[in-house]
């Protein structure tokens, strides 16, 4: 999570935004790869393995984050204890993969930008117009196409892979890009995506999790400590804590 990335990571923002928006038919382009004309369908969706490929790409994912959860319910439960996790790390991934699958993805573009699935455009035998990336307008009224959640979960993987020794940092973050690449061309041979929908998934959890490791870990002005995290913790559930006890007849410490 160093400046090179993020500057990467702009500039493959800026050359595709554009691209793709001066040129949206490139989009219909990279989805036909996937279409067959002959059963005007996207076969690859009809296939058991690929859709218990997909289904596993998202167990992993939530599976690597749910030592943070637990953690940290953990300690709001029993805040006289110590947190399993440690607590910068457990609140990294959490709020990064909060922010980047569910926020910024389900409760927020995914609900306000009606852009068409590839499944529902009229170029793939469906009943709406394509609309390009940037145009809001399009004719879904929910659960849209701009931008993928799975592709979002799937590219967060570069959380953990931001918290691995600095030894093995880089092959993690080769193994979280191509993690969340074959995720993407997944939804994408599903009909379920747009090439521009999986490049602004990962593109937006990399920002999100940049800007919360540096915020965390980095940046003088705001970073944490372990010790911060778990005494906030422990602050929040100890009223809590106290109530149980109190219930159960004992006097919490």
């Amino acid at each position: 999570m160093n400046r090179t990335g993020l500057v990467i990571a702009l500039g493959l923002s800026l050359v595709i935004g554009l691209l793709f928006g001066i040129f949206p038919e490139l989009d219909l382009k990279l989805a036909a790869l996937f279409f067959d004309s002959t059963s005007a369908s996207f076969p690859l969706k009809q296939h058991g393995l690929a859709a218990f490929a997909r289904d596993g790409a998202m167990w992993i994912a939530w599976a690597l984050a749910l030592p943070a959860l637990f953690a940290i319910v953990a300690k709001l439960l029993r805040p006289d204890r110590p947190m399993l996790v440690p607590g910068r790390a457990a609140v990294f991934l959490l709020v990064t993969i909060l922010l980047s699958a569910v926020v910024l993805t389900n409760l927020t573009f995914k609900t306000y930008w009606g852009r068409p699935r590839p499944v529902m455009v009229t170029e793939f035998n469906g009943p709406w117009q394509f609309v390009p990336w940037w145009d809001p307008r399009g004719e879904c009224g929910r659960n849209c196409s701009f931008f993928s959640g799975e592709g979002a979960t799937a590219f967060w993987a570069y959380a953990p892979a931001a918290l691995t020794p600095p030894a093995w940092r880089p092959l993690a973050y080769v193994a979280a890009t191509v993690f969340g690449i074959v995720t993407s061309t997944l939804r994408m041979a599903f009909g379920g995506h747009f090439f521009t929908d999986v490049a602004a998934a990962g593109l937006v959890s990399f920002f999100v999790i940049w800007l919360a490791h540096a915020w965390i870990y980095r940046w003088p002005s705001t970073r944490l400590t372990d010790g911060q995290i778990e005494s906030a913790l422990a602050r929040w559930g100890r009223p809590g804590y106290r109530l149980w006890q109190r219930l159960r007849g004992r006097t919490a410490a």
